[in-house]
């Protein structure tokens, strides 16, 4: 067991992230919600989709996996033109962020069940090598940091293209 890690911190700002998210991402139109800058780019729903399937399908149950056995093979993930196999910019905002939040709440309870960790177990990944189940709670929680900066980020490109020829020096650097 590795006293370093803070588990109640850690999951205290995981449990307060949906509502973050959701006010992010309904700070815009629902038509601004579906904006790309480049068919490369992910809009806010697109982001949003991602966090409802990596919430479903990939931290949480990576996770237990490692806990419970880090030899057991995790489930393969594969990312690449999900946005647009999954159709996320159909869906309904609304509904992926209450999903969302629904899965969020389903995986602070098992966080929050009692239970001693080892958190330096690893799961031997075929391409990244050893991951510990330290290293997956701090990923998980940081990549929902990750996605409000790239939903900032729309918001900010948002602004700009509602407004071509100025510029948002002033605003400071982004």
């Amino acid at each position: 067991m590795d006293a370093n890690v803070n588990l109640d911190a850690i999951v205290e700002r995981m449990a307060r992230y949906p509502a973050t998210l959701r006010a992010a991402a309904t700070s815009v139109s629902r038509e601004d919600a579906r904006w790309k800058p480049s068919p490369k780019d992910w809009s806010i729903l697109e982001v949003c989709c991602h966090m409802l399937d990596e919430e479903r399908e990939d931290f949480r149950l990576r996770l237990q996996s490692t806990v419970e056995d880090p030899t057991r093979p995790w489930a393969p993930l594969d990312l690449s033109g999900v946005a647009e196999q999954r159709k996320y910019n159909d869906r309904d905002l609304a509904q992926v962020l209450t999903d969302f939040e629904s899965e969020r709440a389903r995986s602070i309870g098992w966080l929050r069940s009692p239970r001693p960790v080892d958190w330096t177990l690893a799961y031997q990944h075929p391409k990244v090598g050893p991951v510990k189940a330290g290293d997956l709670l701090v990923s998980w929680a940081a990549h929902d940091a990750l996605h409000l900066r790239q939903i900032s980020r729309r918001i900010y490109q948002l602004a700009l293209r509602d407004a071509p020829g100025m510029d948002a020096a002033y605003a400071g650097a982004w």
